[in-house]
């Protein structure tokens, strides 16, 4: 595209405008997803393969499904193809898949997959592959038999103009090195928050999404800024009125949100808005497809010395983003990918307190745009995290249907568009108030909402191992006698129930069966984080350091969630993001009344691309110097759940204790994962972040750059385990999480540190 909008910019677009994707990949079913330029009938094959996936076979499952109209030039579907005759998907082959699409003609894959000529230069000639075979068919393996053999993936924070090198290609590397081999490449990819960025936008992506949005849309949506007269087209405006950079007061005092307050206002001057702009969004970061063939120079879009510093120093990160962005499309293809949201999905602090939830989904540009951003994460998101919610006569097939409707009337469909809000589970606003309504849930207020919504939450099980995401954005429970902007319990009681209860009581797992829990805002931070989080809270500016999204500073709630885990298992490790470094932390639990003891591992991945000056000076010995991390320990009581931390002489004894610690990391080895690192970074491109400091001599020394605690740039985190042998007992496995990031300062090779 020459263009971001427009005719011309339309016709060059391929017919596939991202994906495939591959999603939920179980032994019986497979689910891939497509996002289209025209309406198709999209069927998917699983093919047999041999020669460890050099050549293709049979088909073995089937399945086709239409397209979901979303817009007249945006049709997505995720299809499943399932068996027919009782045959299943082992877990010690390598399967590849295939797509046609038929409209007013078929299409194969690689047809669909054809770019047009004005399409971004390939800075490789692999660029316009989605496979790593010479079939040109993309692949993928089950999980294995045996633990020993288990590959996750997981990461969290991927913006893209943020600082530093996109590392979410480094997993394409290891893809490709191990494509041969079902035990040796990753099984599964695990996306645990921030895939995309409402806030926080470059002015140059909203430059390309709104009228990239607009075009595919083949309607431009009129957003409500006032409630007086909401059917006034004067109390209307519409995105392409909202230009790039001039978004701060709209976002901040007619949407009421949050992100902007505190002397932040560069964080909302491009605020997402629109669903078209929410759907341009996932389409940029996960496909090269729609992107302009031209980045404009900062002089040529805006005024004023700073502001084209800041479009050129976005234009610059973007830039590499974009780099690398054909081997994020063709890793997608290749590893089964599961998501959950984060706040930065829809717009920073979503749900954080009941405070932002009156404050935002009171106001009707507010409500709008987090029921746009919840729209775009349930099509391109969750779709494929629960397929069987999205079939005929569920919640999710009638989200679909009011999608379209809404779409074809332009978005003037009411009684679709107050569907859509009851699908997604927003809550119904008082007629009096205008405020978003609330039930009590035991000792906490929830939002109310409708038994035909979607839920966010899901398990997924293999033979050795079984992954439960949890949802703890939409069912915060918000203390009833506190103020608003009281921390919540990041689960409420229904929810503990629901999400954790209810799956873990499912089975009752052997000795060599891993549980996985994935918690996109972590369960233990730093304890200097937790510091500064309450002075904020005593401050009332909760605002300012996300002040409601630590498990800790909701005693009772971090006691329910340990004591509901415990309970059900004695090994739990959490895979957790959002925080912009990476790190591992060990907690022993004793039940003093039962003797049970247990285990749980926090490994924590953060970001993909959007590391900070603070998280680098975190990386380095400064932290471990300044602010060591030292063992911390509870006291906690059952009925009702309460911890404390360090107590002296509690007045009753408690029910059980528990320790954490966190561990060290190794240092940053090098690692051959690519036969160029050029693939991955420019060649002499040093990364802006640290060219202010670059003349300290001692920053760029490896001793000083192998601080022990955390990963505090840009990263990839692989999870595995290893065995060892334990004294006076038999072999056990230790689970291992290797963390691969560009080499600081001038990049030259990729390097993996790991905690064990």
């Amino acid at each position: 595209m020459d263009n971001p909008a427009g005719d011309d910019a339309l016709n060059r677009l391929p017919l596939l405008l991202a994906g495939p994707i591959l999603r939920r990949t179980e032994a019986d079913a497979v689910t891939v997803w497509v996002a289209l330029k025209h309406s198709c009938q999209v069927q998917l094959q699983i093919l047999e393969t041999h020669h460890q996936g050099a050549q293709l076979g049979r088909s073995i499952l089937q399945g086709q499904r239409e397209t979901t109209a979303l817009g007249q030039h945006l049709h997505v579907v995720a299809v499943t193809a399932r068996a027919s005759d009782q045959k299943t998907l082992s877990s010690d082959r390598i399967y590849a898949y295939d797509l046609q699409f038929t409209a007013d003609q078929s299409y194969s894959l690689e047809q669909a997959l054809a770019t047009s000529s004005a399409m971004p230069s390939a800075p490789h000639p692999s660029a316009q592959s989605i496979s790593y075979f010479a079939h040109q068919k993309p692949t993928f393996t089950l999980p294995p038999e045996q633990l020993s053999d288990l590959k996750i993936v997981h990461g969290s924070c991927r913006k893209p103009h943020g600082a530093g090198f996109d590392t979410l290609p480094i997993l394409d590397c290891l893809l490709e090195r191990a494509a041969s081999s079902p035990k040796d490449r990753p099984h599964q990819l695990f996306s645990t928050g921030d895939q995309i960025y409402g806030d926080d936008v470059a002015d140059l992506l909203l430059w390309v999404a709104t009228p990239l949005g607009n075009t595919l849309l083949g309607w431009e949506e009129s957003l409500p800024v006032n409630r007086s007269h909401i059917d006034d087209e004067r109390d209307h405006t519409r995105p392409q009125k909202l230009p790039a950079g001039k978004r701060d007061r709209l976002a901040t005092q007619r949407a009421g949100l949050t992100a902007g307050l505190t002397d932040k206002s560069e964080r909302v001057t491009s605020h997402l808005l629109s669903f078209g702009e929410y759907c341009a969004a996932y389409l940029l970061s996960h496909s090269p497809a729609c992107w302009p063939t031209h980045l404009p120079a900062g002089r040529t879009m805006t005024t004023g010395r700073k502001a084209i510093r800041r479009w050129d120093k976005d234009q610059r990160n973007v830039k590499q983003f974009l780099r690398t962005l054909w081997k994020v499309r063709r890793l997608l293809a290749n590893i089964p990918t599961y998501t959950i949201f984060d706040d930065h999905d829809v717009s920073d602090d979503w749900n954080l307190n009941q405070a932002w939830c009156l404050r935002v989904l009171g106001k009707p540009l507010g409500r709008r745009t987090v029921q746009n951003a919840m729209l775009a994460y349930a099509v391109f998101q969750a779709w494929g995290n629960t397929p069987e919610q999205f079939e005929a006569g569920t919640a999710g097939a009638a989200l679909l249907n009011a999608t379209q409707q809404w779409s074809h009337s332009a978005g003037q469909d009411q009684p679709a568009e107050a569907a859509i809000a009851t699908h997604l589970g927003l809550p119904p606003t008082d007629p009096h108030t205008g405020l978003p309504q609330f039930i009590e849930d035991k000792h906490v207020w929830i939002f109310k909402r409708s038994s035909q919504a979607l839920t966010w939450h899901y398990t997924i099980r293999s033979a050795c191992h079984e992954v439960i995401v949890l949802d703890t954005r939409t069912w915060r429970g918000y203390p009833i006698d506190a103020p608003p902007i009281a921390p919540p319990s990041l689960l409420s009681p229904i929810a503990f129930q629901q999400q954790l209860d209810a799956p873990l009581s499912q089975i009752s797992p052997g000795p060599d069966y891993a549980t996985f829990v994935v918690a996109p805002t972590n369960v233990f931070g730093m304890r200097v984080l937790d510091r500064i989080q309450q002075w904020h809270l005593d401050r009332r500016k909760v605002f300012t350091a996300d002040v409601g999204d630590s498990w800790n500073l909701n005693d009772a709630a971090l006691a329910t969630l340990l004591t509901t885990l415990f309970r059900h298992r004695q090994k739990i490790i959490v895979l957790s993001g959002d925080i912009h470094y990476s790190s591992a932390v060990n907690l022993n639990y004793h039940n003093l009344k039962t003797g049970q003891r247990a285990n749980l591992v926090q490994l924590t991945a953060s970001a993909v691309k959007n590391e900070e000056l603070l998280t680098r000076i975190l990386h380095t010995r400064l932290k471990e110097w300044l602010l060591p991390e030292r063992p911390r320990r509870w006291a906690g009581w059952s009925s009702p759940p309460a911890m404390v931390e360090h107590p002296t002489q509690p007045s009753t004894p408690p029910d059980w204790q528990c320790q954490l610690t966190w561990m060290g990391r190794q240092q940053a080895q090098p690692t051959n994962i690519s036969t160029d690192i050029f693939e991955l970074v420019p060649s002499q491109k040093r990364s802006p972040l640290i060219h202010w400091i670059s003349w300290l001599k001692f920053w760029n020394a490896r001793w000083f750059q192998s601080g022990q605690e955390v990963v505090g740039v840009n990263n990839i985190a692989l999870v595995h385990f290893a065995p060892r042998n334990s004294p006076g007992s038999s072999l056990q496995l230790t689970v291992t999480q290797d963390h691969y990031w560009f080499s600081f300062g001038l990049p030259t090779q990729v390097v993996r540190s790991r905690f064990q």
